[in-house]
């Protein structure tokens, strides 16, 4: 009989507890800052949208000390791409469908000083921009449909003067890097490398080391090319910016900041140049740099150990 008694005190005991928790939790405010009470969203549409527009920025314009990009919203790369694509295939009468073989297709934009990269859709079409270079072209390059015949490690220019990782487009005119006095790394002209983003050149599309060697590497002959002028429009991703040579500077001048070359004296960075790329051109170039296939093509190295004075006539090709 005690211990029957002893047992229903202790259940009341422990029923007067609980009664009391329950009623001080009940009178005790929330605290808003507890991480229980934190309610977590997801972030916005339009959230992620900037988020990847500023990454695009920011990664555009880490190594730009000339001009600066001009960068479009990524989410509207694809359709502004297809816009632009089958608006050349109907001025020039050729079909952007896929062939066997190209992988890409060039687009430059002569009056903006852009040239774009283009990957087939779904569709088997290309219209995906890859990724868009700075260049410079010239008042006389051809307007046109083209398929590249040839390409060269380097390339005797007007002037006379040298081209690195040279491919022809059509007749005279080349994918070439800015030229060089000599047929030496250390000797580029530096003031035309200053020029880069605006008509330049004799006729040929220049570009930086890294974005020709690009080409070179990747683009094999009979690659399709798209030459056609729209000032207002650089391309569905926008211009990339350009980086500044110091005439001033003898040690740095004479190079190119992008060329992969292990004697470059430009810090390392330099060597992804200022193109805007897509996420799958990231991938693919730092899996060559990390595979070693980058290297696979990077031109003998040749210096004379200092740069020819900028008032001397170049080629200017």
């Amino acid at each position: 009989m005690k211990r029957l008694t002893f047992i229903i005190s202790a259940l009341v005991l422990c029923a007067a507890v609980f009664a009391g928790c329950a009623k001080k939790n009940a009178d005790t405010p929330v605290n808003s800052d507890s991480p229980s009470s934190v309610v977590s969203s997801e972030p916005t549409e339009d959230e992620i949208r900037k988020q990847k527009y500023d990454e695009v920025v920011s990664k555009a314009s880490e190594l730009c000390t000339l001009n600066q990009p001009q960068v479009t919203d990524p989410s509207t790369w694809n359709e502004k791409g297809a816009e632009i694509m089958h608006a050349l295939s109907n001025q020039f009468g050729t079909s952007i469908k896929e062939q066997p073989g190209w992988k890409y297709w060039l687009c430059v934009n002569r009056a903006a000083s852009t040239v774009t990269v283009y990957t087939p859709d779904e569709n088997g079409e290309y219209t995906v921009p890859y990724m868009a270079f700075v260049c410079s072209g010239g008042t006389d390059t051809p307007t046109g449909y083209f398929e590249t015949p040839v390409n060269y490690e380097w390339r005797l220019l007007a002037g006379p003067s040298y081209g690195q990782y040279s491919t022809r487009i059509w007749s005279a005119y080349l994918f070439h890097s800015v030229p060089y006095y000599s047929q030496h790394k250390d000797d580029i002209e530096y003031v035309e490398y200053n020029k880069l983003g605006s008509i330049a050149s004799l006729g040929c599309i220049r570009l930086q080391v890294v974005d020709v060697k690009w080409i070179y590497d990747n683009c094999p002959i009979g690659t399709p090319v798209f030459i056609y002028d729209d000032e207002n429009c650089p391309g569905p991703m926008g211009k990339p910016g350009t980086i500044y040579i110091d005439p001033d500077d003898t040690e740095l001048r004479g190079w190119d900041p992008t060329d992969p070359d292990t004697q470059n004296p430009w810090e390392d960075k330099y060597r992804t140049g200022t193109a805007i790329r897509s996420d799958a051109a990231w991938v693919e170039y730092y899996n060559a740099v990390s595979l070693g296939t980058w290297d696979d093509s990077i031109s003998p190295t040749d210096l004379q150990g200092w740069s020819t004075d900028y008032k001397t006539e170049g080629t200017r090709g």
